[in-house]
């Protein structure tokens, strides 16, 4: 299904992205080393709930993952790039952690994910690789308006990956939300342009880049959810839903505060 949001339910997402963005920014403030893995769980349940807000992955059950996911966030570390299970881990010194959050409010979703590395160690082929996924969420993010394709932000996406040098994977990508969280179009990380479903104002992507160092190929853990890559090389993950206007892309979840 491919969902087309009145201004109403747009500015109900609004307020969705600016709780997900908000909860993502306090969890990065308090990711520290020593920090364990269920204890962000744990903050990011009670932030929900304390807004008045719905879990979208608790009672997640996809034919792809082991569920119920059980959990109210996904938390990757290092090799873990997607769906990562909270578990009883404590972060170390260097650890790239990414945490993937979506929300409901108001029968509203919105999606996001950050990548970011724990302590003082910074490891620049970790650096990199996260400032990668960033660039090309923004090459994709300007790529998408009115009248575009699907083809256009992907290519744009991939076309930055690729120059830095990254294998891409095509087998998770973005994807269309609305009142639930995961919808077609499916927008993959490379693709060709001038393809694919054409861009309206009121439709919501969450627009998701992801590398891993060295290859394209996952690995499912032993959990049945968390996808690892298959050599054992670190990962990062950026994500912004934004949603189509006659303007272009509003990027709805960044923070009310920095």
């Amino acid at each position: 299904m491919i969902e087309i949001l009145n201004p109403a339910e747009l500015a109900r997402a609004k307020e969705s992205g600016a709780l997900v963005a908000d909860i993502l920014h306090t969890l990065k403030s308090r990711s520290a080393v020593g920090t364990n893995l269920l204890e962000i769980d744990r903050w990011t349940q009670s932030m929900i709930r304390e807004a008045g807000a719905e879990s979208c992955y608790v009672d997640y059950a996809p034919s792809f993952g082991r569920g119920p996911f059980g959990h109210y966030i996904c938390t990757g570390v290092n090799d873990a790039v997607l769906h990562g299970l909270p578990r009883d881990y404590t972060l170390a010194d260097g650890d790239l952690l990414t945490l993937d959050l979506a929300v409901s409010k108001d029968g509203v979703a919105a999606d996001a994910a950050i990548s970011f590395i724990v302590g003082n160690s910074k490891p620049a082929e970790s650096v990199a690789m996260i400032d990668a996924t960033e660039r090309a969420l923004s090459a994709g993010i300007a790529a998408a308006g009115p009248g575009a394709r699907i083809g256009d932000i992907s290519h744009a996406i991939g076309s930055v990956l690729s120059e830095a040098g990254y294998p891409i994977n095509t087998e998770f990508g973005g994807h269309g939300i609305g009142s639930t969280m995961h919808q077609d179009p499916h927008v993959p990380n490379t693709g060709r342009p001038g393809r694919g479903y054409k861009l309206r104002p009121g439709l919501m992507l969450a627009l998701e880049p992801w590398v891993m160092a060295d290859t394209a190929q996952l690995v499912t853990d032993a959990d049945g959810w968390t996808l690892r890559s298959a050599t054992g090389c670190r990962t990062a993950h950026s994500e912004h839903t934004i949603a189509i206007t006659d303007d272009g892309a509003e990027i709805l979840t960044l923070p009310t505060h920095q």
